[in-house]
């Protein structure tokens, strides 16, 4: 395995590869939802490339930057056992050198609403980075993960918009034994906090279960169900419960297929998210959880 900093050594490796090139992004911090992307990359591709990058564009001015976790040694030691080619590991210089100026912004309800609305500024950032990564490594595939839905669709369109000559995998969100999503983040959850987390498991599931297929249901009665699971849960800041097109991002009255039920909250000083799928074929995926993966896995 090895392990690139620069540009210019990452097109190195580039051009002594034959073959497919399998692109898995990530922020760093690896757990068990970053290593299914390794490995569904490592079983379709002759060649797999994992970024690690805390990407400063994407961050607000009064978010985590700074104190968003981190532990490289420890991905190394987990991504040299996946079989992983390369580990892209840039420093903020190498990927926006003194005087870049050039940014990917994309518009619309689709970076305007959602996380977009509490996070000015945010897509601009992922979309940036994410195409300057697909540039330098230039992969024929990229695995994503369900859990950040609308960072999903954010770059999926970018794909099909800029006529990228990429293919898209997004994989199941991968959960914790109590359902809760699998997320970097949840290393700042205190004990107490940490049995609290699932509520958002719960809640999406409660408003799940309201959907009747041969009877779609207003969507606020669905998102109602949700919302009293969540209320009920003391010190849980909700900040949106919504349902929206899968395709569009447009607000659902109506739940229907294909659609994304999304939920985020506050618990203390950690923000988290998660979303249930509804699947044009009337199935829901809500993630795996526990000995679901060794089923999963390839």
């Amino acid at each position: 395995m090895h392990i690139v900093r620069t540009v210019q050594a990452m097109r190195h490796e580039h051009e002594q590869w034959t073959g497919s090139v399998g692109l898995v992004p990530t922020m760093g911090y690896l757990h068990r939802g970053h290593l299914s992307l390794v490995e569904h990359a490592r079983a379709e591709n002759e060649h797999v490339v994992v970024s690690i990058f805390v990407n400063p564009t994407q961050f607000g001015q009064h978010e985590d930057l700074a104190s968003y976790p981190r532990d490289i040694e420890h991905d190394l030691q987990l991504l040299s056992k996946l079989g992983v080619d390369v580990v892209f590991l840039p420093t903020v210089d190498e990927m926006y050198p003194s005087g870049f100026t050039t940014y990917v912004t994309p518009e619309g309800p689709l970076v305007e609403q959602g996380e977009g609305a509490i996070r000015p500024g945010h897509f601009r950032g992922v979309a940036t980075v994410v195409l300057k990564l697909f540039l330098i490594i230039q992969p024929q595939r990229v695995y994503f993960g369900q859990k950040d839905a609308q960072q999903v669709v954010v770059i999926r369109r970018m794909i099909e918009d800029l006529n990228l000559p990429i293919t898209m995998q997004t994989l199941p969100t991968i959960r914790e034994a109590d359902g809760l999503a699998m997320s970097s983040r949840n290393s700042y959850l205190t004990s107490i906090e940490r049995a609290r987390a699932p509520v958002l498991y719960r809640a999406l599931s409660a408003a799940m279960d309201t959907f009747d297929p041969q009877h779609p249901a207003n969507a606020q009665d669905i998102i109602q169900a949700a919302r009293e699971i969540v209320d009920s849960m003391p010190d849980i800041r909700l900040e949106y419960i919504e349902i929206r097109d899968y395709n569009t991002f447009l607000p659902l009255q109506t739940l229907r297929p294909p659609a994304l039920l999304l939920i985020a909250v506050r618990i203390g000083k950690t923000r988290l998210i998660d979303n249930f799928v509804l699947h044009t074929d009337g199935r829901w995926d809500t993630g795996l959880i526990g000995d679901q993966l060794s089923h999963a896995n390839p």
